[in-house]
């Protein structure tokens, strides 16, 4: 592969305002894979940048798989012992901590969350440093460091209370970055990169060209773009909650449905109350009474009844009236 140098040096005896620091041309003899690679995730972060919210379990894991092998490759790097290992045998370990970290992000929104968050912080923070970097010098060393872990953990932190918003932010930002990257590597071989590199190893970065602040000012223009679209089209009216709403539903539904199989048990009622009639009523203890007197057992009383069309109720217990229709002198010796 052979990479024609965008940068030009200035020959001894020339006129300096007669050179260009740059010249743009393209003369790459690009490689198979990592062109077919680099086209696959020139579309990846488009869906990302566009319809990132709508594709949310799919963000997560990409969230969990990127952090894990990320994790992974930084151990392989620092670790010496390590080496012993052949390069298969660590990408199939990479591979699969990567997949096992994308789905427990999945499964589990938390951790998918907060590892966006924390991506998202990192990704702002590399960019705001690489921009300084061009500027004044980032010593110490702990000042960037201690920099970016700060607005990392912030906007983690931020993205578990305001999901929505943060996770439109973070696919947005996360796919403007992955568009870049492509468009450097197509006209630039990863300059970019070196850059970053340069900063995090406080080496002065060398002096971009045109076009390549061209296509740095392709990731501000796109997260614009992507969240606006996202937010007024793409992921309006979406919830990534709704799969727990439907869980709720049918919950529900199981309920009613257990509910209506189950023999319902049917309270005991308590007698309607006695009704009551306009007339006269003798309770069957009165009348007992009176029979007893007539038989002689009773007192010598004599007693008038007179009343008529008189309820009257001696013995409201019993729950039993007898009807009397007309008044009798009863007497007892």
């Amino acid at each position: 592969m052979s990479v024609t140098s965008f940068y030009v040096t200035e020959e001894p005896g020339a006129d300096p305002a007669e050179v260009d620091i740059c010249t743009f041309e393209i003369n790459i003899n690009y490689e198979v894979i990592p062109t077919i690679v680099c086209s696959v995730c020139f579309t990846l972060g488009f869906i990302y940048c566009f319809f990132g919210y709508r594709c949310f379990r799919v963000v997560m894991f990409f969230s969990g798989f990127m952090s894990s092998s990320a994790a992974m490759f930084l151990l392989y790097h620092n670790e010496p012992t390590l080496n012993v290992l052949g390069m298969e045998t660590k990408a199939g370990i990479g591979l699969g901590v990567g997949v096992l970290c994308g789905l427990m992000s999945t499964l589990v929104s938390t951790i998918g969350l907060l590892l966006s968050g924390l991506q998202l912080g990192l990704l702002l923070s590399l960019a705001i440093l690489v921009v300084i970097g061009h500027f004044h010098s980032l010593t110490p060393v702990w000042l960037p460091v201690a920099a970016t872990l700060a607005a990392s953990i912030t906007i983690a932190v931020f993205t578990l209370q305001w999901r929505r918003l943060f996770t439109v932010i973070y696919t947005s930002v996360f796919g403007a970055t992955v568009v870049m990257l492509c468009m450097d590597y197509l006209l630039g071989m990863f300059v970019l990169l070196d850059q970053v590199y340069d900063v995090l190893c406080e080496v002065v970065p060398h002096p971009l060209c045109w076009f390549n602040w061209a296509i740095t000012g392709i990731w501000p223009v796109m997260i614009l773009l992507g969240v606006l679209v996202q937010w007024r089209f793409t992921a309006n009216g979406i919830s990534h909650r709704a799969p727990h709403r439907k869980q709720k539903k049918y919950a529900e539904k199981l309920t009613n449905r257990e509910s209506r199989r189950r023999p319902q048990t049917h309270r005991r009622r308590r007698p309607p109350p006695l009704r009551r009639y306009t007339g006269d009523v003798l309770a069957p203890s009165y009348l007992q009474r009176l029979q007893e007197r007539q038989m002689g057992t009773g007192s010598s009383t004599c007693s008038i009844s007179t009343a008529t069309h008189t309820l009257i109720d001696f013995d409201y217990e019993t729950g039993s009236m007898v009807p009397l229709t007309a008044a009798s002198p009863v007497c007892t010796v």
